[in-house]
């Protein structure tokens, strides 16, 4: 960072005053992101400090002891909009990320939050399950009424709002002028069907997770991964019904 960058920073800081700073890269194995890191504990000793992404043991294990890092965001690839594995052939999935990057990060007395990956509400109970301390997505709450962007309705008056991945075409044309010469998209834009109000997603969310403990016996999120075991299956769901709902 440039000198005038950290009098910027300072300046935000004072006049903020947050609790937490979580600093945001796809590549959170850099020497140059995890040195950032360390400056920035450093600078803000008394911060919560996230930082990421990674998604194996020797990336949390790097962040908390040379980047001094609290939450370490976990997931490379996972995210429903996301083509970085297609792309570039990057990334893990994201059930095993969490399972090897919560046993390191709680051994160092770090937390890890799973970012992406979320297909189905039980999902959010399996990242718990699997050790995570905290649950990112994206997907879950896109097509929301408290979404940006103007609500499509088509030629058979079915509604939908846009939803892009961060590293989309759609994203960098928005955030950074369009996609550089050297660069290529690991996103993809899609529509969504329109939800209505968060809320009710959110209530469905709680009430998947409260219902997961009954299940399991456990009192408190954190005693989810106690209380669970996974098993391998080859199909999930039974999808005879699949499109015939009412």
């Amino acid at each position: 960072m440039t000198s005038s960058d950290i009098d910027r920073l300072d300046l935000i800081m004072k006049n903020i005053d947050p609790k937490i700073i979580c600093i945001d890269v796809a590549n959170g194995y850099m020497s140059t992101f995890v040195a950032h890191c360390a400056f920035i504990r450093e600078r803000y000793p008394d911060k919560i400090i996230i930082a990421g992404n990674v998604c194996t043991s020797e990336g949390v294990l790097q962040l908390v002891t040379h980047g001094k890092v609290d939450i370490i965001k976990v997931g490379i690839g996972s995210g429903s909009c996301c083509t970085t594995r297609k792309q570039t052939g990057i990334g893990m999935p994201q059930l095993s990320a969490i399972i090897e990057c919560a046993d390191t990060a709680h051994g160092l007395d770090a937390h890890i939050i799973s970012d992406g990956g979320l297909q189905t509400i039980g999902d959010f109970s399996k990242a718990y399950g699997a050790g995570a301390d905290f649950v990112m997505s994206g997907s879950m709450f896109a097509g929301h009424t408290e979404c940006s962007g103007e609500l499509i309705t088509d030629e058979n008056n079915n509604q939908f709002k846009m939803f892009y991945g961060m590293s989309s075409t759609t994203a960098m044309n928005k955030y950074s002028g369009g996609v550089a010469k050297y660069r290529t998209s690991e996103g993809k834009t899609v529509k969504v069907p329109y939800k209505g109000d968060v809320e009710n997603t959110i209530l469905d969310i709680q009430g998947g997770i409260r219902s997961t403990m009954t299940y399991l016996g456990s009192k408190q999120i954190k005693d989810i991964p106690k209380c669970a075991t996974f098993v391998r299956v080859n199909r999930q769901l039974n999808t005879i019904y699949n499109g015939s709902e009412i």
